[in-house]
């Protein structure tokens, strides 16, 4: 399985963020949107990306000051980015080598989407479950 079935099959459009705005606001939109990170763009470019975890680590740096910081002083810059064609297990062994949980799909230099841990797991699982149930129909003919 690739990427972009995964991208395929999710709904709305990608929410991103200005590298000037507050980190209130950034949690308010990551709550609002149930989400746990963001890309961070500078018109059609990709900056950055913000999560919750770059959050956190500012927040035990500044306390509640952090809040009012700007999203270029948390997020961040150096973005490892997928594309649609990538397989699911790359994106895992990606993710896990990086220690990060949002991948951006970017093609042609645009942003096309983000996949999660959460969303490459569940792909891998339907994938395996798919795959059981193939195996146990061919089994059972086979008898």
């Amino acid at each position: 399985m690739i990427v972009e079935r995964i991208i395929r099959g999710k709904s709305g459009a990608v929410a991103t963020v200005s590298a000037q705005l507050s980190l209130a606001e950034v949690c308010a939109l990551l709550t609002q949107r149930r989400i746990g990170a963001v890309p961070v763009m500078d018109g059609a470019t990709l900056v950055g990306i913000i999560s919750e975890r770059d959050i956190v680590h500012v927040l035990a740096e500044h306390g509640a000051a952090a809040l009012d910081l700007k999203v270029a002083d948390a997020m961040t810059r150096e973005v490892k980015t997928t594309t649609m064609q990538t397989t699911v297990e790359e994106a895992m062994a990606a993710m896990t080598a990086g220690r990060f949980r949002h991948l951006p799909v970017v093609e042609g230099g645009k942003l096309i989407g983000i996949v999660s841990i959460g969303d490459v797991v569940k792909a891998r699982l339907d994938e395996q479950q798919y795959e059981v149930e193939n195996l146990r129909s061919y089994v059972v003919g086979a008898s």
